[in-house]
């Protein structure tokens, strides 16, 4: 039986004792948001709690800009930040955010109410990672996992290898002339790239897409290199010796054909399936992912004691029945979402 703290609705995740939506994906009074990537923070809504650490990039997902801001009748909605580890009273409900590891500022929830625990993760990762704080296991009765990469073929290499991987492949791309055009996700994945490569290979270009996201990490004290807008003069200037880091949805003929002949390459989850790569006509995939793989997800259950596991997002029903089999109470969590999208491999979908 799920968890009645928190139900499933059409509009997301709901605590009815508190009031509040988890990770809500219709706009609603008021939301508590685990992280800025959209499947999880949804524009429109009255009211965000998020973690302090990520109220810049939550900001810049969510809040209205342009035309959205200054027509009549605009959501102008009002943010309350919360440091880690902070009990507050929501309807009764004690909420307090803690470390996931996804992204900058990612938080898993827990709730707590009438001596329950219960733990909703977002989008989590044990790996370590410097450019978000690490993930904090929490102690619960409940706890919700994603399961993004719930499927036992998802083991992650180590982080060191994949980018000593990217930095020869870089070496690589110069010595035979081609700019190295490196895809991943706009918010969290290309700024843990631009934080782990070696950056005194050559000079960095980034898509349009990901400079606000590089300007709110370096804002929060994250560390990363010099990068450059990839204008068509940058790009010119730089062939055959760039590093260009860019969203997926920019793998386009139009938008490559500035910088030359161009080597193309992925850094995602999804290249530990073979054939990916292929159908997404690459010359490179690297292994490299925001979420957790098998084995980290099964440890990080374990770290919870919960007796009660739901599941979402990803592989919900491959995970549920793999730990039900091992004895805990386990049920799936509805989502309308596959996670991030423009990572994900043609074939991947979500369980309901």
């Amino acid at each position: 039986m799920p968890d009645p703290l928190v139900i499933p609705t059409e509009h997301g995740l709901y605590c009815p004792a508190g009031d509040f939506h988890i990770d809500p994906w219709k706009p609603v009074p008021r939301a508590v948001v685990t992280h800025a990537h959209s499947d999880h923070a949804t524009w429109g809504c009255e009211t965000y709690l998020c973690a302090a650490r990520g109220l810049d990039v939550l900001t810049l997902r969510v809040a209205p800009r342009g035309e959205d801001a200054r027509g009549e009748g605009a959501v102008r909605p009002s943010f309350q930040p919360l440091d880690w580890n902070t009990l507050i009273d929501v309807g009764g409900v004690r909420v307090s955010l803690h470390p996931a590891g996804h992204i900058l500022g990612s938080a898993q929830v827990r709730l707590e109410h009438k001596g329950r625990v219960t733990v909703i993760s977002g989008d989590y990762k044990t790996d370590p990672d410097p450019t978000c704080d690490p993930f904090e296991p929490v102690r619960c009765d409940t706890f919700i996992t994603e399961s993004t990469f719930g499927l036992p073929v998802y083991r992650w290499p180590a982080q060191r290898d994949v980018f000593d991987e990217i930095n020869a492949w870089w070496r690589e791309c110069q010595q035979s002339g081609r700019t190295g055009v490196l895809f991943a996700y706009a918010l969290g994945k290309a700024q843990r790239l631009l934080a782990g490569i070696d950056a005194s290979i050559g000079p960095i270009l980034a898509h349009g897409a990901l400079l606000r996201f590089n300007e709110a990490y370096r804002a929060a004290g994250v560390a990363l290199p010099p990068v450059e807008h990839a204008t068509d003069e940058n790009a010119r200037a730089t062939r055959g010796r760039a590093l260009v880091i860019a969203p997926p949805s920019a793998n386009d003929a139009r938008w490559l054909r500035k910088f030359g002949p161009a080597s193309l390459a992925m850094a995602s989850g999804w290249m530990r399936i073979r054939g990916t790569r292929r159908r997404r006509a690459l010359d490179r995939g690297f292994v490299l992912s925001d979420h957790c793989d098998w084995p980290s997800l099964l440890n990080a259950v374990r770290e919870t004691g919960a007796e009660s596991v739901g599941v979402t997002h990803g592989y919900a029903r491959a995970l549920s029945r793999f730990l039900a089999e091992r004895g805990l109470h386990t049920y799936v969590v509805p989502t309308r979402y596959t996670g991030e999208t423009d990572d994900a491999p043609d074939n991947a979908s979500a369980e309901p």
